[in-house]
């Protein structure tokens, strides 16, 4: 239905509010209740990571890279402030902090820089927790506080876990995330019922094949972020999206690098270079590159990267700064798609090693390009601006490998198709972040402008057949008959006629206000976003515009207790091909979520419980009739509901835990000519939960050796293709790992073993291999038998 409103009426509203905030961030409202200092070294130097707290209490923080820091929301009253760092005697001061004034108050460590930073190596301690969302949700509010389930993945897990890049189950950490199958090149997660969309330092990047899955090389965090979230990012799907923060300089100088081997020929080595050019700490650096080849436990099949990602951050002054960020990625993986495994029996009916593969395919390459540059201003201790772009260019060079027909006996006609493909991508941010009291309501206000421009190009015109005389047996398969063949790329992609495109450009302007009432302990928070985009799907240009309206509570029992209730919408303009020819309608659906955060043992760790139900309308599935993937079906109404639980931190001294369960039910709530009423959506496991727990000694003979065990569980799993009339289950699924390690001083160890009970486990799909709508057989992925990786790192 056609929204009663029109860009006349609503446009001029909001871009006046958003004037308005940046003229008058500038001037000097009214502090709030704070305090803030410095912390240095004996040699002068800024002191980052040291935790300053109020004595008696749970209300602290921690110095950024330049020493600061800022304890807000404060009652007025007299205190001790306490400094503390591992290895390093307490400092204590008193303070006394007064109604609508800030109170400074500075500390030096009797160390210099280089000892604290030899305290640093050698009582690194790991976190599994984070206490406030990254820079890039442009949130300034601490995680405990939002109305919203956000949940983060840490660097010290994704190093626990010996995660090499997206492809190796990071959505484990997280309630309700399943990985699903994929080419190879990118990722697919699904979460809440829905694929969720892939974001980078908080720009949406996400492509229909695509992006490259990041190497963990370069990541600091993922955040994920459940439900819909356009108040402060670019669009994304109802059900949320996660968000990808790669590692910026933190002027601290410090260097480490890590070597890895294990099964399947898999040799990596990484290097984390940090620290400052200039001798005044104005110009700071991070580099981060890393080289990998990598086998797999199917024949022909490998992936081969390498990455660069260099960063330079000049400060101009405490205010200003400008960052400038790059990163390269290339891969060089057998022919996209070997890794399915297909059959006219059933799931598992192969050994797990099958390939459709062969030794005389060309590979297929990945070249992965992005730049950001990031303009920050603090006008005053309220108020900051914010001002970033970047762009994305992908190039792939490659085919992919498909059957053609598979009969009863097993005879199958394999087909290689060309694969070329361009990302182009371009994205622009502003927005400001301030606060300012109107009496005795504290506001927090965050309003910007979001632009993007995508335009993905693809050449899938050329096929061969690869079995033309003798068909390809999947029980007695012969590998290395056929003739090499070869995909011609010689015509640059934008020049051949049979190249499609799918493209989008969109506009959007929000505003957010979180008001605070009685000292700041219930938040209510209204927002509000006006998105304008135009698609190009296979030629047809479609143009859509929507306003969607958020309302937040959040109430604080105390400084470690909150509840809150979330009302959300959320519009998605689309990019595909459905299988009708009719073209492809935008994602409308809203969220309603209520839930209780907690902080437990002085905030050492934290629990999450939430409750949700999404109704969304139009959401993509995949065609099971079309062997490309190209095509898709669309649903009418759905509905998503849920219950998430996540725990994670250090429950006691050296033993840290990652906890979730998940229960989701997703079905159609109307009849179309795609699904029943009552009809399960694909896409989605009933029951999930997922646990790694890590202890480590941190005293006698043993000190720095550690343990880590976790499980994977799956219960009522649904593929995400769409099936003929009731969608079939997989086979539940269960996953033992775990990992030893140790540590002594500058030098750590690492021995991962992955699937300790050598189970065959796999995710997949009913298929029709004659394309005539009945189901007559299944395709499958496989992971990994029992497997090991050993890690070698040493800190400078």
């Amino acid at each position: 239905m056609k929204p009663t409103y029109t860009k006349r009426k609503l446009l001029p509203p909001i871009v006046a509010t958003i004037v308005t905030l940046l003229l008058t961030c500038t001037a000097a409202f009214a502090q709030s209740d704070s305090i803030k200092g410095h912390v240095t070294t004996t040699d002068n130097q800024a002191a980052a990571g040291v935790s300053i707290g109020l004595k008696g209490t749970t209300i602290g923080a921690t110095t950024d890279v330049d020493g600061n820091y800022t304890i807000s929301k404060v009652k007025p009253g007299t205190y001790t402030l306490r400094v503390q760092m591992i290895g390093l005697e307490p400092q204590e001061q008193g303070i006394t902090v007064e109604t609508g004034k800030t109170v400074t108050a500075n500390f030096m460590l009797n160390k210099s820089a280089a000892a604290i930073q030899e305290i640093v190596i050698r009582g690194q301690r790991e976190s599994f927790k984070a206490d406030q969302p990254s820079e890039s949700l442009r949130l300034q509010t601490k995680l405990l506080d939002v109305p919203q389930n956000i949940q983060v993945i840490t660097n010290d897990v994704i190093k626990s876990q010996q995660i090499f890049d997206l492809l190796e189950g990071v959505g484990r950490n997280v309630s309700g995330v399943t990985m699903q199958e994929h080419w190879g090149n990118y990722t697919r997660m699904n979460m809440r019922g829905a694929r969720v969309a892939p974001f980078r330092n908080g720009m949406n990047i996400e492509s229909t094949w695509g992006p490259l899955s990041e190497d963990m090389s370069f990541v600091e965090r993922i955040e994920f972020v459940k439900g819909p979230a356009g108040f402060m990012l670019a669009n994304g799907d109802p059900s949320g999206f996660y968000n990808v923060v790669t590692k910026k300089p933190t002027g601290i100088t410090k260097q480490e690098v890590n070597f890895t081997f294990g099964s399947y020929n898999t040799l990596r080595a990484t290097a984390d270079l940090d620290g400052q050019l200039t001798s005044n700490g104005k110009l700071l650096y991070r580099l981060n590159v890393m080289g990998q080849k990598k086998d797999s436990w199917r024949d022909y099949e490998y992936n081969d990267r390498y990455s660069i990602a260099p960063v330079l951050k000049y400060k101009f002054s405490d205010r200003t700064s400008l960052t400038a960020e790059y990163t390269y990625q290339f891969s060089r993986m057998s022919a996209i798609g070997s890794a399915y495994v297909f059959s006219p029996k059933g799931y598992a009916d192969l050994p797990r090693n099958s390939t459709i593969a062969d030794p005389n395919l060309e590979p297929s390459d990945m070249k992965d390009n992005s730049a950001y540059l990031i303009f920050e201003h603090q006008f005053n201790d309220n108020w900051k601006l914010t001002a970033q772009t970047s762009y994305f260019l992908y190039n792939q060079e490659g085919s992919s490998l498909w059957p053609g027909g598979l009969d009863q006996e097993g005879n199958m006609q394999r087909v290689l198709s060309g694969w070329d493909a361009q990302n182009k991508s371009k994205f622009g941010q502003l927005f400001v972040n301030g606060e300012l009291q109107t009496g005795t309501i504290r506001h927090r206000i965050l309003g910007g402008l979001d632009l993007g421009d995508k335009k993905y190009l693809a050449d899938w015109s050329q096929s061969i057949a690869l079995d033309v005389e003798t068909p390809f047996n999947i029980y007695n398969p012969v590998y290395g008959s056929i003739t090499t063949q070869r995909i011609d790329h010689s015509l640059p992609l934008e020049d051949r006629p049979g190249v499609s495109t799918l493209a989008q450009k969109y506009g959007a302007l929000y505003v957010q206000d979180e008001l605070g009432f009685f000292q700041d302990k219930l938040r209510l928070t209204l927002a509000g976003r006006y998105t304008k985009a135009e698609t190009n799907q296979y030629g047809s240009i479609v143009k859509n515009s929507k306003f969607t309206p958020r309302v937040g509570i959040n109430a604080s029992v105390n400084a470690n207790t909150s509840f809150y209730a979330l009302y959300d919408q959320a519009f998605i303009p689309q990019l595909g091909k459905l299988s009708n020819g009719d073209q492809v309608k935008p994602i409308a659906g809203n969220n309603i979520e209520a839930g209780f955060k907690r902080d437990w043992f002085g905030g050492r760790w934290n629990s999450t419980v939430a409750l949700y139900q999404i109704t969304k309308n139009n959401q993509l599935v995949g065609d099971p009739n079309d062997p490309t993937g190209a095509s898709y079906l669309q649903l009418g109404e759905t509905q998503t509901k849920g219950v998430e639980l996540d725990v994670r931190g250090e429950i006691a001294r050296g033993l840290s835990l990652t906890f979730n369960y998940a229960y989701t039910d997703s079905k159609a709530t109307e009849t179309t000519a795609t699904l029943a009423e009552g009809d399960k959506v694909p896409g989605f496991a009933k029951h999930i939960s997922n646990a790694w727990l890590a202890y480590k000694l941190n005293k006698g003979v043993l000190q720095g050796a550690g343990i880590s065990l976790g499980y994977q569980w799956q219960v009522d799993r649904y593929p995400w293709s769409l099936t003929e009339g009731t969608i079939g289950t997989l086979p539940d699924y269960f996953r033992l790992d775990g990992a030893v390690s140790y540590q002594i001083k500058k030098v750590s160890l690492a021995v991962n073993v992955n699937n300790l009970l050598d189970e065959y486990l796999y995710s997949g799909a009913p298929y029709d291999f004659d394309y005539d709508g009945t189901l007559d057989g299944y395709e499958w992925q496989t992971e990994t038998p029992r497997s090991y990786r050993v890690s070698i790192g040493y800190r400078f």
